[in-house]
């Protein structure tokens, strides 16, 4: 015992012995809950300052300070200084502890029942020392530790140590698994620490600690063996790191070949942490001949801490990594052409023979039949899969705008033109852009268009500055541009260079077969969406998807599922939650063929539209599937009115 020490105050627990308090003479020992006692009791059945051990003659007393709950001196409440004799249980609050002039004094422990072995010298593992602070943690680590203005100089050795957990923190950056970070602690251990095995253990779930790497210093076959299950457990339930000794007396390790080969006598295992949780356990054997010291055990705290911030990062990078996969699973899922019917396999393969040329492409078919999702399939099928897509909808822009967006503007070009806007084809530059509605495009927009497609620079609005760009174009257009041409709103050479390579997207009423699929596809879609516990459809609702001529296309289908699954009562979507539009727009109310121009039947189409929802024209135009102000400039076109 060192000869400025005269006792020592040994926290009793369930399953043995705690922390080590020594007592110096001429020295007071404040006990309680605030951070400035000698000895912090963090138990809300302890004052803040709630007892003193004090120096009496020559040994100790007890004196309570006062406190809420008492002091006691073996189960008898403390009323005034009571003197302390070998063998004294103290208590203040929950803890216990025991007074001894020396600790080999310390009396048989009794462990916790239900422990395979009940007296504590049936394992004569021997913890000497328990910690859960460290010096090579900057000041303020510990949040009940009160740390000097100025840290005291490390020692000698200990700047060596210092310099291998800097090395150890620049090579845990570059780990891309445990097992790698826990090697490279194992071998920081062996730079650091006089230890001849190191090892670092994973908790999973509670259970009991799995090896995850382990190392001999001198190499060799032998064969690794866990730590004392009483220490661990000490460890797990304290989160302290410890030392231990008289290991090769263990009866759990003694017979083990590997153990009576190395001698082990010492060992010292610490806690890996990350917050409020457990994640491992770090775990060092050492011989008789290189004894394990408390410098060591602040050492392996240090390294064990640095493990715990990488490890748990390291957990969150795998997490985040595989909720990316996932995402972009569910994202090329939705982006998907859902279906195996005849038709759109013939689409499928022109989409994979197109994609992986500059081709310019034209995309045709009816409205809400899904031509943007064929030209995300072309571009994400190209080279070009990792550059920008830019989406634009020539309806949806009016004609004094459509320059400014197409190409950009300059400050000032126009009123309102407060500051300098690059356009989509800026933006598009090395990727993609897709130009919906092209036939709604102004003259104007249209040569420029034909300057870019050919190779040319364009200019912004009010700008003179020559821009050129690497975009393949594809359009789409749900209206016979031939008409448009001859009736002189859409120029000849611009339909023949757009018109390179045309995939033409089947209606969904000739692919029948892929409705279930559809429907199927949307259900599940919507549900994830909305949280709703929704699970299928009746056979009654399906006959009922599938009897339906579908004018508004995938689009309607969309709508109608999106619908049914909002306001659907149960788990099954039956007939009666199917809404179906009662517009029937493919022939006449007889039933009989009328020979007409796709214009007039959009001209009627439109028009009853409009009467069906009495004029209400964002709610016909959500039902056509177009935007209010194509809309307005249909009922314009056709003179159409109310």
């Amino acid at each position: 015992m060192p000869s400025d020490v005269s006792g020592f105050l040994v926290l009793r627990r369930t399953d043995g012995y705690g922390d080590v308090h020594p007592l110096k003479p001429g020295e007071r020992v404040r006990i309680g809950r605030a951070a400035d006692n000698h000895v912090v009791l963090k138990d809300d059945l302890c004052s803040r300052h709630h007892a003193e051990v004090v120096p009496a003659g020559t040994g100790w007393a007890v004196q309570d300070l006062d406190s809420l709950n008492g002091s006691f001196l073996n189960d008898e409440k403390v009323r005034h200084p009571r003197p302390l004799t070998p063998g004294d249980a103290v208590r203040f609050g929950r803890a216990e502890f025991v007074f001894v002039p020396s600790l080999d004094r310390l009396p048989l422990h009794t462990r916790k029942s239900g422990d395979s072995d009940v007296d504590a010298d049936t394992d004569p593992v021997q913890i000497t020392r328990r910690t859960s602070r460290t010096r090579f943690l900057p000041a303020g680590a510990a949040a009940d530790q009160t740390l000097p203005a100025v840290p005291a100089p490390l020692r000698p050795v200990a700047t060596e140590c210092v310099a291998v957990l800097y090395k150890l923190a620049v090579e845990m950056a570059s780990a891309a698994t445990p097992v790698e970070l826990a090697e490279q602690v194992i071998e920081a251990m062996f730079h650091g620490t006089p230890a001849e095995v190191a090892a670092v253990l994973a908790i999973k779930d509670g259970g009991d600690p799995d090896v995850i790497a382990h190392r001999f210093r001198r190499g060799g076959q032998l064969t690794y063996h866990k730590v004392s299950s009483f220490v661990s457990r000490e460890v797990l339930s304290t989160r302290q790191a410890v030392i231990a000794e008289n290991v090769a007396a263990d009866k759990a390790l003694k017979d083990r070949d590997s153990l009576n080969e190395l001698r082990a006598a010492s060992l010292i295992c610490a806690p890996v942490t990350a917050g409020d949780r457990v994640l491992g356990l770090l775990h060092l054997y050492s011989t008789a001949d290189r004894t394990l010291t408390p410098d060591d055990l602040e050492f392996a705290l240090a390294a064990a801490k640095q493990l715990g911030v990488a490890w748990d990062g390291l957990l969150g990078r795998v997490g985040l990594t595989a909720e990316n996969q996932s995402l972009k699973a569910q994202l090329k899922l939705e982006s998907e052409l859902v279906g195996r019917s005849p038709a759109l396999k013939l689409v499928e393969q022109q989409i994979g023979r197109v994609a992986g040329t500059k081709a310019t492409a034209l995309v045709r078919g009816e409205s809400g039949v899904g031509k943007e999702l064929v030209a995300r399939a072309i571009h994400f099928s190209s080279p070009r899969k990792e550059r920008p897509l830019i989406c634009l909808n020539c309806a949806a822009i009016t004609e004094t705008l459509m320059e400014s967006e197409l190409f950009g503007h300059e400050k000032g070009a126009f009123t309102g033109a407060t500051e300098r806007m690059i356009g989509k084809f800026e933006a598009a530059d090395t990727g993609s852009i897709f130009l919906d509605e092209i036939g709604e495009l102004t003259l104007g927009a249209q040569a420029k268009l034909l300057r870019v497609l050919e190779g040319q620079a364009f200019e912004r609005v009010g700008g003179n500055v020559p821009i050129k760009v690497d975009v393949r174009v594809i359009a789409a257009t749900n209206r016979p541009l031939e008409d448009a041409v001859r009736e002189g709103r859409f120029r000849q050479d611009l339909y023949y260079r757009l018109q390179v390579v045309q995939l033409d997207v089947p209606p969904l009423r000739d692919r029948a077969d892929d409705v279930p699929l559809l429907a199927d596809h949307f259900l599940r879609r919507f549900a994830r969406e909305t949280g709703r516990r929704v699970t299928g459809f009746s056979p009654a609702a399906v006959r009922k998807l599938a009897g339906h001529t579908w004018p508004g296309n995938v689009r309607e289908l969309r709508n109608v599922i999106e619908r049914a699954v909002a306001l659907g009562a149960g788990p099954v979507l039956d007939e009666a939650d199917v809404w179906l539009s009662p517009l029937d727009l493919t022939a006449d109310s007889r039933g009989e063929y009328r020979a007409e121009s796709l214009a007039e039947v959009e001209k009627r189409h439109v028009l009853a539209t409009l009467e069906h929802t009495a004029w209400n024209k964002s709610r016909a135009a959500d039902i056509l599937g177009v935007e209010r102000s194509t809309l307005d400039r249909k009922i314009k076109a056709y003179d159409l009115k109310r």
